[in-house]
């Protein structure tokens, strides 16, 4: 405050005016640097591109390493292995991953997500126990000096919409489910749905693939074409070959086929948690997250008897 006077000089008005002004734009000046210094930057999305693939392997399956591992390297492609200890994890070592190797997988590049301890589905009445299983995988990879999981695949592929907000807590991005409950997992053999966001929930991304023994080309074909107008295809793999588990086995020869045309055909091949450079995980959800998935399957239903026909 300036001392009231009963006569103003004009010349020390302006002075005291012009004095005030300055002071305020210097204090401006650093509010904006301090918010520009403090602020992080805003990433904008890329746009989504046709032929965006994300690749996928479940289970800790030895052959991840042995198999996959330089076939993906081979073509420059990126993908998830999502870890489990479930099974004989830690007996069998001739089938299932080391430590050791999962951490090497993380060094060589690739994502390491979370598909809980005992592979256990996230089902209602396993609710309770998911945090548990999620957090004793994260531990695991806190021990290897890989980073903690973003992103998760739901074992069995079996899921309850209640799982969300778990997997929200533990910080997890993107949750991929498989072509079910659109398509039957026992009788469509893998069938399923190219991810849409905004209309599909970030937690509950469909598979648009799930690789079965009995798969052609033109099966694979199928899937990896769901990625156009703005849909991505979220491809799920297991073992390659897949010892233990021979109803999602993948033959080597047929993937090293499935990987050919992915890189003939000029396809973008990513890893799970690269979704977040096209996605926005906060923003792109849906109000009604079982809407997209009512739809779908009241289409297929009408486009069943024309199929059977």
């Amino acid at each position: 405050m300036f001392p009231i006077t009963s006569k103003i000089n004009p010349l020390v008005s302006a002075e005291i005016l012009r004095v005030n002004v300055v002071s305020l734009i210097a204090r401006l000046a650093v509010c904006v640097m301090v918010i520009a210094v403090f602020t992080p930057p805003l990433l904008a999305l890329e746009p989504i591109p046709d032929k965006l693939v994300v690749l996928t392997f479940d289970d800790s399956v030895k052959s991840h390493i042995t198999v996959v591992r330089p076939i993906l390297k081979k073509h420059g492609f990126g993908g998830t292995f999502y870890i489990t200890e479930g099974f004989d994890f830690k007996e069998n070592k001739e089938s299932y991953l080391t430590w050791e190797e999962i951490a090497f997988l993380h060094r060589d590049g690739f994502e390491i997500g979370n598909h809980t301890r005992d592979h256990m589905g996230c089902t209602k009445k396993n609710l309770s126990k998911i945090k548990e299983q999620l957090d004793a995988i994260n531990d695991r990879c806190a021990e290897y000096d890989i980073p903690k999981p973003t992103t998760f695949a739901y074992p069995g592929n079996a899921f309850d919409d209640g799982a969300i907000p778990i997997l929200e807590e533990a910080g997890i991005q993107f949750a991929r489910r498989g072509g079910s409950p659109e398509y039957s997992y026992q009788k469509d053999r893998g069938k399923g749905f190219g991810y849409e966001p905004g209309r599909d929930h970030p937690l509950l991304v469909p598979s648009a693939g799930d690789a079965r023994p009995d798969w052609t080309l033109d099966d694979f074909k199928r899937a990896a074409s769901m990625a156009k107008e703005g849909k991505i295809a979220i491809l799920q793999f297991h073992g390659v070959p897949e010892v233990e588990h021979p109803w999602v086995h993948t033959p080597v020869v047929r993937f090293q086929e499935y990987m050919q045309y992915l890189k003939d055909e000029g396809y973008t091949v990513i890893a799970m948690r690269d979704l977040a450079k096209y996605v926005d995980p906060k923003t792109q959800r849906p109000d009604d997250l079982w809407e997209v998935i009512s739809k779908r399957k009241a289409k297929l239903a009408k486009e069943k008897p024309t199929e059977e026909e």
